[in-house]
């Protein structure tokens, strides 16, 4: 008999180490006594609220770079008005509290930091009002989860998104993910990597989890946020990169057939960051290689989110007092 080999739980991508910390309830405490009851709301019906973070290590300024903070917790605060959840901090709270996170755990590598917002009291009854609210943000090491040089398959899937007067997608809702859950299981039992859901009414929305671009005649195209789309953090920097790199940009409704014309097409966000898509529904993008653009728009990403683009040393913030 062969016995199967597993990895240590504390290497696994994703896996929090003994040295991590969390903040919950108002104080730092280790992340494996981090604990919520199984009656907790948000546990039982999906009423909560969240973000996903990056911070990058950089290993010639021995510093590690949290990616945009600020704009992720302004965007955590109107899905909390979206959710009827109090937060009893600002976003440049929330900023210091996750710097004194990240220094307490000491990470010397790349990691992902989820905060979560949530419906609190240990009831059953589905509603949003008459609720206690909590807090906790984690931060655990994290590194690529696609591969972003070989480029990714994608299926378009049977799972439409999430309509805006039913579970609107520009807030990250806990509960909604099953969305993206049941999109990514289909695409991935069928042999893809990765999915690409439609609107309602057959247009182009975003991936599982990601927001889509696509490059036809030398013209990045995305969609429009009025298509269901999370309104994204890294889709506002690739709009940002491009403008300042002289590339054309369209914001407007992509059609299904576009995905399989175009030159070039990307999936981005902070976790999928920038995802080359080299075929859907097993039709070849462009060459069925990384585009120019795509490659372009890549480099200056990676480079601005460890604090090597000076044009955009603004998006990060040093977490290690020097």
């Amino acid at each position: 008999m062969v016995q199967e080999l597993t990895r240590p739980t504390s290497l696994r991508r994703g896996a929090a180490p003994d040295s991590a910390f969390a903040f919950l309830d108002g104080e730092f405490i280790p992340v494996r006594d981090a604990r919520v009851s199984v009656l907790t709301h948000a546990f039982n019906y999906g009423t909560g609220v969240f973000e996903g973070i990056r911070a990058y290590w950089n290993a010639e300024d021995e510093q590690l770079y949290a990616l945009h903070l600020k704009e992720h917790y302004l965007r955590l605060h109107r899905s909390c008005r979206i959710m009827r959840i109090g937060l009893p901090y600002t976003a440049d709270d929330l900023v210091g509290i996750t710097l004194e996170l990240l220094r307490k755990c000491n990470y010397r590598e790349d990691a992902y930091i989820r905060p979560i917002a949530y419906k609190s009291s240990p009831v059953i009854g589905v509603r949003l009002h008459d609720l206690e609210d909590a807090f906790t943000v984690f931060a655990v090491p994290f590194g690529t989860y696609i591969d972003i040089d070989r480029g990714i398959s994608c299926s378009v899937s049977s799972w439409r998104r999430t309509d805006d007067n039913a579970i609107p997608a520009r807030s990250k809702i806990t509960g909604a993910y099953v969305n993206a859950a049941l999109a990514k299981t289909e695409a991935q039992e069928a042999g893809f990597d990765e999915a690409i859901v439609l609107t309602q009414d057959g247009h182009v929305s975003e991936g599982s989890a990601e927001n889509l671009f696509l490059v036809r005649d030398g013209t990045l195209i995305t969609p429009p946020g009025t298509d269901n789309i999370l309104e994204g953090i890294t889709r506002a920097c690739v709009l940002r990169i491009a403008a300042d790199n002289g590339i054309p940009t369209a914001i407007r409704q992509v059609d299904r057939t576009e995905l399989y014309v175009a030159d070039e097409v990307f999936l981005c966000g902070t976790g999928a960051q920038i995802s080359p898509v080299t075929s859907i529904d097993h039709r070849a993008i462009g060459n069925g290689e990384r585009g120019p653009i795509t490659m372009k728009v890549s480099e200056i990403y990676f480079d601005a989110v460890r604090g090597k683009a000076p044009q955009y040393r603004a998006w990060v913030m040093p977490v290690y007092k020097r």
